[in-house]
């Protein structure tokens, strides 16, 4: 049979006649009208048995031979191909057995074994969803100037970008952090990733092993707890008061390689590590060979008063990796944050970031950096600061003019979220609080799960809130503040 000599943009395609010639011939190979070794039917033939175009069947051969189903040459007519392993016949849904449990590795078992959140519920329309910010917030006009800046950038190709993320990115990063969070680095120590989650599972892949230990605030970000579960390291919970994790409890164990804190808002509770806590918990990790994970997952966000200096300002022996997002200021959905690491870590995390994923989106990353550089995203980082203090007000007033008196608030001092604590209800009656709010249109959700040790979370003899209000407007968190109370009301004893 001979090739067709029409443009591979003008043959059929996958629907319509070509795909009806396509099936026909593979449905008579299978049920053996057309046997191993004997010859097809003639392009010329079939096509005017089937009333279309020869080069209809022509491009239908191509692709069967292509596939392996016919062999052809040149000046020969095309014939079936040897036999083909007889197909499992296809059983129905019902009638299928179970899979055996696949063999995992190791990590693959532990993954299995976690218990992680469940992804975020359908909507409700007064949703104190932590995490989520207002859609009308983003700065679009900005980013699209920007965008489309960049999109019509020349470039000499389009090929893979460094691992550790655009130079202009990085550059613009080290000069905002110095600026904003009294964060000195040179840009060669910063590695840009898919937001603060992966940077939180870098840290535990490449720092942790089976059987280490891990110091966990108490309560805690429970997804960053699962990273660190899942290499087989030990949590070693930390119990965290007003003031953020208590360096006093800091465990001696020697296994201990890593530290996890949120020391400029702790999450969820709110504290603020103070200094002294803050020497203490470095001097821990000199003593203990221990790397600090500090995950700065919303400090930008510090009402009355400018943002707490990062643990990596004031660390002098470099052992504490900062963790950056912008999530918060901008979108989750965005996808991008970032590690400012001690100069011995840049190669392997560089390493491990280039075998996980190649690179983060290059586009966005050139995108931001030119709103860093001209000064766009600092303006918004204000604006929204302003925005989300009006929220915080809002949500501080309808609670104490609609929850019962002896209702306690903690967290209010910076970051986007407030931790209700309900003396009322116990930490058990948290399921059926939100479940009951969430029927009437507000959803909260429960502080208990946060904890590392069930025993803590109901020391308070206190059922616990996580309110998050920075997608909410004014008057969407009065009214749910609203439907909250009623839910409280009808279950206080």
């Amino acid at each position: 049979m001979g090739q067709s000599d029409q443009p591979a943009s003008r043959r059929p395609g996958a629907t319509g006649a070509g795909r009806r010639i396509y099936d026909l011939m593979r449905a008579q190979i299978a049920d053996g009208t057309l046997p191993p070794g004997a010859p097809a039917p003639s392009t010329r033939s079939l096509a005017a048995e089937q009333g279309v175009s020869r080069t209809t069947v022509t491009a239908a051969y191509e692709q069967l031979a292509a596939e392996g189903f016919l062999v052809t040459a040149r000046g020969r007519a095309a014939r079936i191909a040897s036999p083909l392993a007889a197909p499992t016949p296809a059983r129905p849904a019902v009638a299928r057995r179970a899979r055996a449990v696949p063999v995992l590795s190791q990590f693959g078992r532990r993954v299995a074994g976690l218990a992680l959140p469940p992804p975020p519920p359908e909507p409700v329309r007064f949703d104190f969803l932590y995490g989520a910010v207002a859609w009308r917030d983003f700065p679009a006009l900005a980013w699209r100037r920007a965008w489309q800046a960049e999109l019509l950038r020349q470039q000499d190709n389009l090929c893979y970008a460094a691992p550790e993320g655009e130079a202009s990115l990085r550059r613009a990063l080290q000069g905002y952090l110095r600026r904003a969070r009294g964060l000195a680095c040179e840009a060669e120590q910063i590695v840009v990733v898919h937001g603060s989650q992966q940077a939180i599972d870098l840290c535990a892949r490449l720092l942790l092993d089976d059987g280490d230990g891990f110091v966990f605030e108490d309560p805690g970000y429970l997804m960053a707890r699962r990273c660190f579960e899942a290499t087989g390291a030990r949590c070693l919970p930390v119990p965290v008061d007003g003031h953020g994790m208590d360096t006093a409890s800091l465990p001696a164990d020697k296994r201990v390689r890593l530290a996890y804190v949120t020391p400029s808002h702790q999450f969820p509770l709110g504290g603020v590590l103070p200094i002294g806590r803050r020497q203490a918990l470095l001097q821990w990790a000199r003593r203990h060979d221990a790397w600090i994970v500090e995950d700065d997952y919303d400090g930008e966000f510090r009402y009355g008063q400018r943002p707490i200096d990062t643990l990596r300002a004031i660390d002098a022996d470099g052992r504490v990796i900062y963790v950056g997002t912008f999530s918060k200021a901008l979108s989750p959905q965005l996808r991008l944050g970032y590690l400012v690491l001690p100069p011995e870590l840049v190669p392997v995390f560089r390493q491990a970031k280039r075998l996980a994923d190649r690179h983060a989106p290059v586009l966005e990353q050139r995108v931001l950096a030119a709103l860093i550089d001209s000064g766009a995203y600092e303006r918004h980082v204000r604006r929204m600061r302003r925005e989300h203090e009006r929220r915080r007000a809002a949500l501080l007033d309808g609670i104490a003019r609609h929850l019962p008196g002896d209702a306690e608030v903690s967290g209010t001092a910076a970051g986007l979220h407030v931790v209700l604590w309900l003396p009322s209800l116990r930490p058990q009656d948290e399921p059926a609080l939100v479940a009951a709010a969430r029927r009437h249109g507000a959803g909260v959700y429960p502080v208990s799960a946060l904890y590392a040790t069930p025993h803590r979370a109901g020391r308070r003899r206190a059922a616990g809130l996580v309110l998050g209000y920075a997608s909410l407007s004014v008057a969407q968190i009065e009214q749910g503040v609203r439907v909250l109370a009623a839910v409280v009301a009808s279950m206080a004893p």
